[in-house]
This record gives C-alpha cells, structure tokens and sequence, in this order.
C-alpha cells in the first residue's frame, strides 16, 4: 500500500507561497484545481504555452470512461475519480459529464488468448466485463460481420465523457478558488532560485516555490530545461477520422473495438468516428493525421464491418505520452523535490485526470495520499516517479 509519510516528507518544502503549473491540458487544469482548492491563500499560477487551453491532446480526444483499461495504477486513479465524474462538485458543470454507452471488444477464431486476459483483467472493474457471443455482438453493434466474430467483451458500464466541459469544470474550480492562468506563456527554461524556482518564460520571469509538470508529450523538455533528469517519455501518434454514419438510427450502439486494438469505431450522430488505434511513435509536436493510416484502418474496418468506408470527411491526430512502464508518474522528483511530475497518462488521461489531479495536490506537499483514495487499492509505488530506471528505480 502506501509507503509511510515520513518518506514523502523527508524533503518537503518549509513554506509554499506560489505552485506554477506548466501546461493547460486536462492534466494540469485538473492538478491546478485541485492544488488551489486544497491550499487557500496559496498562489497557483497555470502557465500555458499555446494561446488557448486543451490545445493538443485533451481537445482532440474522443474520451471514453472505461475502468478495464490501462495498468493496474491507472486504473485505481480512474476508479478513485469515478465520484467527481458521475456527480461534479456544485458549480461547476451546467450539464452531465458522463453519458452511459457501452463498450463492445470483438475477436475472431484466433484471438482466444486476448480475449481471456482481457476478460480476466476485466473481473476488477466496479461492473466487471462479461463475455457475449457473436449473435449479441452484432446486436450491440449491427455493422459487425458476423462471420468474423467468435467472441466479444461487453463492458456494460461505459460512458462517453464530455472532455471540454470536464476540462472547463476544472478550470471553473481553479478560479473560483483564487487561481490565475497565463495563455501563450511557454516556459523555455527553470533555475533554482533560493527554495524555489525562477522559470523563464516568454512572457517574463515567474517565481513559485513549487513547480508541477503536466506539460504532457513536453513533460521531458520541460524537465531537461529545468536541469531535471527526464523519465524517458514517449510520445504515440494516434490518427482518426470521421465518415458518414450508416443512414440509420444508431441510438445505444455500443463504442466497438478489435480485442488486439487493430481498430476502432463509433457513432457521433450521422458520422462514424474511426481510428486505426495505432500508437506511433513521435516527437513532442503538433500532431497531424498520416493518409497512410487513415487507409489502413479503413481497409481494416471495411474488412470487420459492413459500412463499406469509401471518403473521408475530417481527420485529426493526437499524442498520447507514455512513461517506460506505461503507467502514469505523479509526484515529487527523487532529486528535486519542489519538481513535482504529472505526466505519462497515455491513453488513460482523461477518465483519470480526477484522481491524478487530486494525488498531485496530496503529494505536492510532502504528504501521502488522502482519504479521497481511502477505497481504491493505490498502487502509489507504481505512480511515483523513483520507480522508474535511473530515477531510483532497477
């Protein structure tokens, strides 16, 4: 479980005056939040380096709540999260953030093998995975080729998440709580400065006495300007598109995916989205769609589906940043411990962005997890980011 507070204390800071968040996504909208709403009378300062906030990856996203996802870490943040989704605090949404739909894995005769470990890992979640047959497979999603199906994973508990108005609920709190956000400001360097740090930025110097990461597939750059050793994050290029729907009612179809993550695809009113799921590696950029795998993934879904794919309507690109071990890194760095890491939440950043946000408040400080996780097995070894080789870690 936890390891004992003494431990995340041994190099806390004597005061805290100032915390500068780096970075606008839901990452840093959520740690921003929670910091200021944890710590009243402390300046927290979000600094972004594109002119609006969720630029990349958080406002590209076609974000799915779904437990039985990512590694064991990343899934008790999501499931620690679940009660901000399902009911935010008062004031800060005007409407749901969750809209149930289910989620629908498929495989063919030679897919046993995933099909069992995924059904096995899914036994975890709140509403654990269950296993259907070809026949209600293409029931939940009728575009299905039933000859090519031999087994499915239903996971009945599934939402969409509505990513803008979660991002502006955390962006709501922040305010509400005294927070201060600066758009087109990018960091391009930080030097100790006393107990704290003087971060250079375009927009002038900005002193804090803490200083968060959350600046996603620019976590490293961040780090190595600041003379802080990166972790070795990898950025994944992950392309989609959407096309026209089917022409018919598509109310309640299920979000559908290949059990291997060959492709995957749903309903977003008269269109489909798709994408080809694929994790491709890339530098820290601003992400754009490859027509090569746009194609793939057509030929692919032309294959599994009837929809018979022909033109392309829109298409967009996002990169999601993995750590090594591919669960997320939240805490204070081993050598410097007013650095605090908020990054490598690949896949998973949306639905986990409650429970990162608050563990980041929960640590930025020195202390060790609160009863906001008191009912979620933490794996908190597993998040920080001294587990991780050359960090401290094998």
């Amino acid at each position: 479980m936890f390891p004992g507070r003494s431990a995340l204390c041994e190099h806390a800071p004597v005061a805290v005056d100032r915390i500068a968040v780096i970075g606008g996504g839901i990452a840093g909208a959520s740690a921003a939040h929670h910091l200021a709403e944890a710590n009243p009378g402390v300046d927290v300062f979000l600094l972004e380096a594109e002119p609006h906030l969720a630029y990349h990856t958080t406002g590209r996203s076609a974000a799915l709540l779904l437990e039985n996802y990512g590694t064991p870490a990343n899934r008790a943040l999501c499931t620690a999260g679940l009660p901000f989704l399902r009911e935010p605090p008062d004031g800060l949404v005007d409407a749901p953030l969750l809209t149930h739909r289910r989620v629908l894995h498929v495989g063919g005769p030679d897919q046993g093998g995933a099909i069992e470990q995924m059904l096995a890992e899914g036994q975890l979640a709140t509403t654990p995975s269950v296993e259907v047959g070809a026949d209600e497979a293409v029931r939940l999603f009728p575009l299905l080729r039933r000859e090519r199906i031999e087994r499915g994973i239903l996971e009945p508990d599934g939402a969409d998440i509505d990513v803008g108005a979660l991002h502006q609920a955390f962006i709501r709190g922040f305010r509400r709580a005294g927070g201060r956000i600066a758009v087109a400001t990018r960091v391009d360097a930080a030097r100790p400065d006393g107990d704290g740090w003087r971060l250079d930025t375009t927009d002038g110097d900005v002193l804090a006495d803490l200083v968060v990461n959350a600046a996603g597939a620019w976590g490293d750059v961040v780090a190595r300007g600041a003379g802080v050793e990166p972790i070795g994050l990898q950025p994944l290029r992950r392309t989609a598109f959407m096309v026209n729907g089917p022409g018919v009612d598509t109310t309640g179809w299920a979000f559908t995916a290949d059990v291997e993550h060959a492709w995957y695809m749903r309903d977003d009113g008269e269109q489909m989205l798709c994408s080809l799921a694929n994790e491709t590696p890339s530098e820290p950029c601003d992400a754009k769609p490859e027509e090569l795998e746009v194609a793939l993934a057509i030929e692919r879904i032309n294959e599994a589906t009837t929809l018979g794919i022909r033109s392309v309507n829109s298409a967009w690109a996002g990169l999601r940043t993995f750590a090594p071990d591919r669960s997320i890194v939240i805490g204070p760095d081993p050598d410097h411990p007013t650095f605090i890491w908020c990054v490598g939440q690949g896949g998973t950043g949306i639905q986990t962005s409650p429970g990162a946000g608050r563990l980041v408040a929960d640590l930025a400080f020195g202390g060790g997890p609160s009863s906001y996780f008191a009912d979620v097995d933490l794996d908190l070894p597993g998040l920080l980011p001294d587990r991780l080789p050359g960090r401290g870690g094998l």
